[in-house]
């Protein structure tokens, strides 16, 4: 949408296989020419939850993922760390790995606060900031002592649109904004009020779907991944992970129209669901689908490298940031 000044200009595309990919540049309007826009290939990002690592332990990985080739860290939001402090330590510590907010809570903090945090961040680092914003969900906001929840898709265009509305007396930075979105409606939104969507535990035809039939500009989607060659223990380590989304509503009923039906949801998530959302096997098996998923439309896939240890694999996103 042209009419947004918070968030990034496309320009270019590079090629993965068949698919045109956009590069995001970083454009700060009112700027001298010797602040330059910095763009960026999409490609392979990372998740992980930066509470349960120590400080130290976290900004290894985030060095060691920027050595590895990994081009974004996107960092939840849930009822730890605050993502933008800590976004700002790992951008003063790191020089050339962009950081992510995956997701932002829209209820944590209000439209002033989020455009000064992000602004703030994206001006300080040159550029290497994104801003994921999303509703999370009743229960969780209701754990942070947020009780009031409205319908999603009014939520979070209030919001954006409060956002853009704002005239604060920082100068206009601009940095890409994407959107927690699944449903149609949610894909809706964000394909009309930022630069794309985020996607989480969906499956390779969502994913062609999403891409396609919304004309979003870009789709991020998250992906746990798992080198594990024994499918039966590889299934029950995934489980685990994804434990806290499979009884969730609104993961349901995007489900069902992938073709899933209730009695998939039971035990911790059927073997047919679970293949379908977590990619597990060998390392070949695993490149094969995440390149499918740029295949299908996907403009960056966000891996969260599981692993039997607890600890994010690091081999893992060597292996897919440098893949031919």
């Amino acid at each position: 949408p042209g009419e947004m000044v918070h968030h990034a200009e496309t320009s270019g595309t590079h090629q993965i296989g068949d698919e045109p990919l956009p590069v995001l540049a970083h454009v700060e309007p009112g700027r001298d020419a010797s602040f330059r826009p910095r763009g960026f290939r999409v490609r392979i990002a990372t998740l992980h939850s930066a509470d349960r690592m120590a400080r130290d332990e976290l900004l290894t990985f985030a060095r060691d993922a920027e050595v590895a080739g990994i081009e974004s860290l996107w960092l939840p939001e849930v009822l730890g760390r605050d993502p933008f402090t800590l976004a700002g330590y790992l951008l003063a510590n790191t020089t050339t790995l962009q950081i992510a907010t995956g997701i932002a809570n829209v209820y944590a903090r209000d439209p002033a606060a989020m455009v000064a945090g992000a602004s703030t961040l994206a001006e300080f680092s040159d550029g290497r900031f994104q801003l994921g914003l999303g509703v999370s969900n009743a229960m969780i906001n209701k754990a942070r002592g947020n009780p009031e929840w409205q319908p999603p898709r009014a939520k979070i265009e209030s919001y954006v649109e409060a956002m853009r509305a704002l005239n604060l007396t920082t100068p206009p930075i601009t940095y890409p904004l994407f959107l927690a979105a699944h449903g149609p409606t949610m894909l809706a939104t964000a394909r009309r009020f930022a630069d794309g969507a985020n996607t989480y535990l969906m499956t390779l035809e969502h994913t062609r779907r999403a891409r396609h039939s919304r004309s979003l500009p870009a789709l991020n989607t998250v992906m746990f991944c798992l080198v594990e060659p024994d499918p039966n223990l590889a299934r029950e380590i995934a489980r685990k992970a994804v434990a806290p989304y499979i009884k969730l509503e609104y993961y349901h009923r995007v489900w069902h129209t992938l073709g899933f039906a209730n009695r998939d949801f039971e035990s911790g998530g059927s073997d047919a669901l679970i293949d379908a959302t977590v990619a597990h096997g060998d390392l070949s098996t695993i490149r094969q689908r995440v390149t499918a998923q740029f295949s299908a439309g996907a403009t960056r896939v966000v891996v969260i490298p599981l692993a039997s240890q607890g600890r994010p694999d690091l081999d893992l996103l060597t292996a897919l940031a440098n893949a031919p």
